[in-house]
């Protein structure tokens, strides 16, 4: 289900009032590829459910700059809603998901392993509610990046 931020945290106390550990993760998932699909699966066994946060178009242009997005946030949102390691995606504006994190306060921070623990934004507030923080390795070869780069001849 894609979920507005208003509506997050009656969804997330249903959830924890059925004992369910949340699995969290976020990104851009620009142009959704092997890669995406096979970390959201990893994440989605951490827990029993996963929510994923989606930058915003405009938070992606600030982070990747004016030619991206590829796909608009409400794209990219349905995409995801439709893999079944997804339960729920919502968006955020923000250049960071750290406020969305203290809203969520998953059990489960994942990030992929371009990111350490060190770098992980919202691992030090998941670790002090008892939660966890993990790594999943990335595919080699897999990246938006490199997709854009081979479609513009560069790759």
């Amino acid at each position: 289900m894609i979920i507005t931020r208003d509506e997050l945290p009656r969804y997330l106390a249903a959830l924890r009032a059925e004992g369910k550990r949340i699995v969290f993760t976020n990104g851009c998932f620009d142009i959704l590829h092997r890669g995406h699909v096979e970390y959201l699966s990893v994440a989605r066994q951490l827990g029993d459910v996963l929510i994923v946060g989606v930058n915003s178009d405009a938070s992606v242009r600030r982070l990747k700059g004016p030619e991206r997005p590829i796909n608009s946030q409400e794209d990219r949102a349905a995409v995801l809603d439709a893999l079944r390691a997804v339960d729920a995606v919502t968006i955020f504006d923000e250049d960071t998901p750290a406020e969305l994190i203290a809203t969520v306060q998953p059990d489960v921070l994942v990030k992929g392993g371009d990111y350490t623990e060190a770098t992980v934004v919202g691992a030090d507030l998941v670790r002090s509610k008892g939660g966890r923080v993990v790594i999943v390795p990335l595919l080699e070869g897999r990246s938006t990046s490199a997709l854009i780069a081979r479609l513009r001849g560069l790759g």
